[in-house]
């Protein structure tokens, strides 16, 4: 069966300005290559044949760009969102979805198999699953803590805390649209806790290699870094 990604393109990119004054971020260049690029390269790669590209901010870019995506030998084509949707809203425009795809943001830096990871949510007949990695993030302070007292018991310079988030690509099975109200801003955190709220269960798939979100300056940096080193490990043509 043919595999189906959605990939939201819609957003500004108000974190990596001022890049993205000019391109939007989908467009945004590692190495040689679109970050979209690299992606769509993969997903093919993975067994994707039909890529929906959500589209908002700067549309007739991306789309000029990606055409139909016989270049990549890959269909493409596209949803127009006629004003901000959030992360989970734009799914509710397109009418063909298939039973379980794929959902993804287009800024992503990974060596994910989006395959094995749609098919273990398939296998497993999960409602939503996440794919998450570790984060590690310094904190620029010394943390003081404190007993009940208001007396220090332990204090850490400027400690590293591990936090387990969401890579922002996600496998869904159509029944969750029900939750989606349309023509509404509806991000994945409104879809979360109305999941919670209505005991829907929502399965979390730890990926333990590599996986870089690109929306902030230091961290494109960081992606533009890792990729010259390690092409092959992101797009293989």
């Amino acid at each position: 069966m043919t595999n189906r990604a959605i990939i939201l393109c819609g957003g500004k990119g108000k974190r990596l300005r001022p890049y993205t004054n000019i391109f939007p971020k989908p467009l945004m260049p590692i190495g040689e290559f679109p970050i979209l690029e690299i992606v769509i390269k993969k997903l093919r790669k993975h067994n994707f044949k039909h890529i929906t590209l959500a589209v908002n901010h700067q549309a007739k870019m991306i789309e000029s760009f990606f055409g139909n995506g016989s270049k990549w030998n890959i269909k493409i084509d596209y949803s127009l969102e006629s004003k901000e949707l959030g992360t989970m809203g734009p799914l509710k425009l397109i009418n063909d979805l298939p039973e379980n795809f794929l959902v993804m943001n287009a800024d992503i830096l990974t060596d994910l198999n989006f395959n094995n990871f749609l098919n273990y949510h398939k296998k497993n007949k999960n409602n939503f699953t996440v794919s998450s990695h570790t984060r590690v993030e310094n904190i620029d302070y010394g943390v003081l803590i404190c007993n009940k007292k208001s007396e220090l018991i332990q204090f850490e310079e400027k400690p590293n805390e591990k936090f387990n988030v969401s890579m922002g690509v996600y496998a869904i099975n159509r029944g969750i649209l029900k939750l989606i109200p349309k023509n509404k801003k509806f991000g994945f955190d409104s879809l979360m806790l109305e999941m919670l709220k209505k005991n829907i269960k929502v399965k979390v798939k730890k990926h333990n290699n590599y996986w870089l979100d690109i929306g902030r300056p230091s961290d494109y940096q960081r992606a533009t870094e890792v990729f010259l080193e390690n092409k092959k490990l992101f797009i293989d043509d």
